[in-house]
């Protein structure tokens, strides 16, 4: 914040970028809340009727500047100048800008005088009657306004903005007021959810809730969140996906389910992973692994021509192409396709020294499947731009999808890719109780030998199974990825509106500190 952008919010010029204390700007607004409660006026009022959201006012703006409809409207003060006996203000609200203009002989001067005191940042009602100016800008004729929030905190300095991405993660309610662009893409997250909602209810989906509480955490590779109850004196777990749950479901007689839900994992942070992620899950009864990669491609392919009006976006410098089918490749072919290598006949010790001949390697490398996914991911994954599914995965690494129907050692399971991001996981569900709880004793063993993120035995959901499950596709894709995918965004957290950050250690006193301590200056007669 400058001294200029403080002095011009009421009209006067000083030179640009000489800085003042922010507690020095918080108390000028502070006592001019107090000085106009002296007056009388409750700068924090309950409501105000608004007639119409600018947007509104801006597509019937000719009709009723016309008739000259009396208008009320309200908003943020983004930007203010004063002109001797007249003002103008451009004012916001969550559907677009319109200037203001406030003339003392309109108005009288104890009106004109409290738009005087009005700061950036502050929020305005303003009744009064639509014209255009001789410049052609589209401005409201004010006749009457109330102040009817205080903003006491100064928004970014007018000459940078809110350029800090630090700054615009931890204080997104300032993002979203200094920089529009970003509401838009959050609106646009909210129609690229409903889209997806239309779709699957169209198919037949039936929307379910699952707990996100759990006594055992499972359907996915993941280190869980820990919490006590202490009525039930026990552990339970954030859940870290819904599959076992919503298979559950199958088991009881649904045909189709589905849930858009928030789950949890208790890892990293980086550009493509927060703790707290959004997923969408489903199972659909009598179905495999091509019946939802179908329905996946159909259901992506609507979405993006919905949004852009075309099956061609952009993401970083590339041109993403939804139109065409998508392609369909094993993750062993598709490595061959790279390097030469074919690892489907050889062993695990053949397939460990080749790996390591490439420069593939690590303790994690403990059976065929991991070597595998690590030689996979290192030497595929990266190129996979135009959607491609990466089909029949290693059983190692799959617990919960059927053996292959053709294929010895492999897995009816896809993921797709698109511009290098991971965008959804499919199997044709396991249904065998025995063959599940085999898998689940291999995860034990995996434990055992240091793989934290290995499943653990689920015995209610074995007891389930026993009971009957149908042939079952599933799919699970994080709605996240694919709103970064929709919205060209490269970090999850410019999806996020409150993605998880690092504890600030500066030293600094907190906002909260400085406002309680401007209260107890006045309380002790420090401030006027």
């Amino acid at each position: 914040m400058t001294e200029n952008e403080s002095k011009s919010s009421t009209g006067n010029t000083a030179e640009e970028h000489i800085q003042i204390p922010l507690k020095d700007l918080i108390s000028q607004r502070r006592r001019k809340v107090l000085e106009l409660a002296r007056n009388g006026l409750n700068l924090y009022p309950y409501k105000y009727d608004r007639s119409h959201r600018i947007s509104e006012l801006l597509e019937q703006f000719d009709r009723m500047s016309e008739e000259e409809t009396v208008v009320r409207l309200a908003g943020r003060v983004m930007l203010k100048r004063k002109m001797g006996k007249a003002a103008f203000a451009d004012v916001r609200d969550s559907s677009d800008r319109l200037q203001v203009y406030v003339k003392l002989n309109n108005v009288g001067r104890e009106t004109f005088e409290l738009f005087d005191s009005v700061d950036l940042g502050d929020i305005i009602g303003c009744e009064g009657t639509l014209f255009i100016t001789r410049t052609g800008e589209r401005t409201l004729n004010v006749t009457s306004f109330e102040i009817l929030t205080k903003a006491l905190h100064p928004l970014p300095d007018k000459h940078s903005g809110l350029t800090d991405i630090e700054t615009r993660y931890r204080r997104r309610y300032v993002d979203l007021i200094v920089n529009p662009e970003v509401r838009e893409d959050f609106v646009k997250r909210t129609r690229i959810i409903q889209l997806v909602r239309d779709f699957l209810n169209g198919e037949g989906f039936l929307e379910v809730e699952t707990p996100i509480l759990q006594p055992l955490y499972g359907g996915g590779m993941a280190m869980p969140f820990k919490t006590y109850h202490n009525r039930l004196d026990r552990e339970l777990y954030l859940r870290i996906a819904d599959e076992l749950y919503l298979k559950r479901l199958i088991v009881g007689g649904f045909d189709k389910v589905w849930e858009f839900c928030k789950d949890f994992r208790n890892e990293g942070i980086d550009r493509l992973h927060n703790p707290e992620f959004s997923m969408i899950e489903l199972y659909w009864a009598y179905a495999d692994y091509h019946d939802m990669a179908k329905m996946f491609e159909n259901m992506l392919r609507k979405v993006v021509y919905e949004l852009h009006g075309t099956y061609k976006i952009p993401y970083d410098d590339h041109e993403i192409d939804f139109e065409p089918p998508f392609k369909w490749i094993s993750m062993i072919d598709s490595i061959t396709e790279q390097t030469g290598v074919d690892f489907y006949p050889m062993s695990f010790d053949e397939a460990l020294k080749v790996a390591k001949e490439h420069g593939v390697e690590g303790e994690d490398l403990i059976n065929k499947g991991k070597v595998i996914e690590a030689m996979w991911e290192a030497k595929v994954e990266p190129g996979l731009i135009q959607p491609t599914f990466i089909v029949d995965f290693p059983v190692e690494i799959s617990p919960l999808a059927k053996k292959h129907r053709e294929k010895e050692g492999l897995t009816e399971r896809f993921e797709l890719f698109i511009a290098g991001l991971e965008m959804g996981n499919a199997f044709s569900e396991l249904n065998d109780p025995v063959d599940q709880l085999q898998r689940f004793m291999q995860q034990g063993k995996a434990l055992e030998a240091g793989d934290e993120e290995a499943q653990r035995l689920d015995d209610d959901f074995i007891t389930a199974l026993m009971y009957g499950m149908p042939p079952t596709a599933g799919l699970g894709f994080g709605v996240d990825r694919l709103v970064m995918l929709l919205t060209n965004k490269h970090n999850i957290r410019d999806v996020l509106l409150f993605p998880q950050m690092k504890e600030m250690m500066d030293g600094s006193i907190p906002v909260s500190g400085i406002l309680s301590q401007i209260v107890e200056e006045e309380k002790s007669g420090g401030t006027e």
